[in-house]
């Protein structure tokens, strides 16, 4: 008849077999405790699952407060970036700005005529407000088309931020009287002056005839186009391939020979020359084929 206990469990001696039956002599009788000895499955999955929801729900809610103090884009932004965005004044600091680019652009670019339109500076930055403000340039900055100049609060703590500036500059400068092809001198009767924005190219245009002496244009120009500095290029004084004379001084004696030029040149530039003999030399080109070779 088997062993049915209901108030206590049944405990094995070390020394009895498992591979023959249990007599109530084997076995000695201990008291079941009050709680379960072991954790049931229902018990660890519900302990799991309110872990579970600790570690999701805890972080999205701390997540979720820290989101509702941010301003978005575009949205309110904090009280003290209000009256900071307040303190220097949008209209005051785009005054203080153009003022300070119209003295900049009279000293560096004189006798030109100056459209300037400042920036709006975000809203979204959080200042501190400030009674003493500067503009600058900061170092390798210039005031040239679509520019950006520095503006900061000399009192402490201090700021410091990049406004957008457009500047505009006119003047007279020489266009194409007609259309006129790339890679050819431009002679002064194929041109013109008239005002035109100097700011359309990052280099400037050309202002005097005497720009173009030596210089071709690498682009092709229709009547009224100013004729942008940095498309010139200095007419070859030597083309690859161009028989050259070879002159050259030494210490009381001077030699002249002919040879043959390796590459193109513009004066004043070097160059190698091949001479009759096959042998190889460096020189400067000068205007009218012309290698000079020092000794």
């Amino acid at each position: 008849m088997p062993l049915k206990f209901f108030s206590v469990l049944p405990i094995m001696n070390s020394g009895t077999k498992v591979d023959r039956a249990i007599s109530s002599e084997a076995v000695r009788l201990t008291r079941r405790s009050a709680g379960p000895a072991w954790p049931t499955l229902a018990y660890m999955k519900s302990r799991h699952l309110l872990l579970f929801l600790l570690g999701v729900i805890a972080p999205a809610l701390v997540l979720g407060q820290s989101l509702s103090e941010t301003p978005e884009a575009g949205g309110a932004v904090a009280p003290g970036a209000l009256a900071a965005s307040a303190a220097i004044g949008p209209a005051g600091a785009a005054e203080e700005i153009r003022r300070f680019a119209a003295a900049e652009v009279a000293r560096s670019q004189p006798g030109m005529r100056a459209e300037i339109s400042v920036g709006a500076i975000d809203s979204r930055l959080r200042l501190a407000p400030c009674e003493h403000t500067e503009v600058f340039l900061r170092p390798g900055g210039r005031l040239w088309g679509r520019s950006f100049v520095g503006y900061r609060c000399r009192q402490r703590p201090g700021w410091s931020i990049s406004v957008p500036v457009t500047v505009r500059l006119y003047g007279l400068a020489l266009v194409a009287a007609q259309s006129l092809p790339a890679l050819q001198p431009i002679s002064a009767s194929a041109l013109r002056q008239e005002e035109v924005e100097m700011t359309r190219e990052p280099g400037g245009v050309v202002t005097d005839s005497g720009q173009l002496e030596d210089r071709i244009c690498t682009r092709g120009l229709v009547p009224g186009q100013p004729i942008p500095l940095n498309a010139l290029r200095a007419v070859p004084a030597v083309g690859q391939g161009d028989a050259v004379k070879l002159v050259g001084q030494g210490s009381g004696f001077s030699i002249s020979t002919d040879g043959v030029a390796l590459a193109t040149a513009a004066a004043g530039e070097s160059v190698r020359v091949r001479v009759d003999s096959g042998r190889t030399v460096s020189g400067v080109a000068r205007r009218g084929r012309i290698v000079e070779v020092a000794f």
